[in-house]
């Protein structure tokens, strides 16, 4: 089960911290994957977060301004984001799914077998 939260309004320039806890995993071997949806347009992979070697992956859109750090005390994944832009507004999800996944893959929603509900960021100009 994955816990997403963290969303919410800020100006631009401005901030927040995502969260995406896993509870149930049975293995510490997982790859967490964040995706937005804006409104009217496809679901997009802007990073990735694979815990076995802890490498990230970051979407150009977001690259420089996003970073995820781990709690694995907690089985939590964190997504900041720095410098948030209007068009940076919408739905994010987490999506996880056990071991790793090929770096062709990691942007693909279809490569992750579980998902959180989603949580709204919303920045304004």
């Amino acid at each position: 089960q994955l816990q997403a939260s963290g969303g919410g309004l800020v100006q631009a320039g401005g901030s927040l911290r995502l969260a995406c806890t896993a509870s149930g995993f049975a293995s510490a071997d997982y790859t967490i994957g964040w995706f937005r949806q804006a409104p009217g347009k496809a679901r997009l992979g802007v990073a990735c977060f694979q815990r076995s070697d802890r490498t990230t992956y970051f979407d150009s859109s977001v690259g420089g301004r996003f970073s995820i750090s781990s709690d694995s005390t907690q089985n939590t994944a964190y997504l900041q984001m720095n410098n948030l832009k209007p068009e940076d507004t919408a739905v994010y999800y987490c999506a996880a799914r056990y071991g790793r996944i090929i770096t062709s893959e990691i942007k693909r929603a279809g490569a992750y077998d579980y998902w959180g509900q989603g949580t709204l960021v919303t920045v304004s100009s």
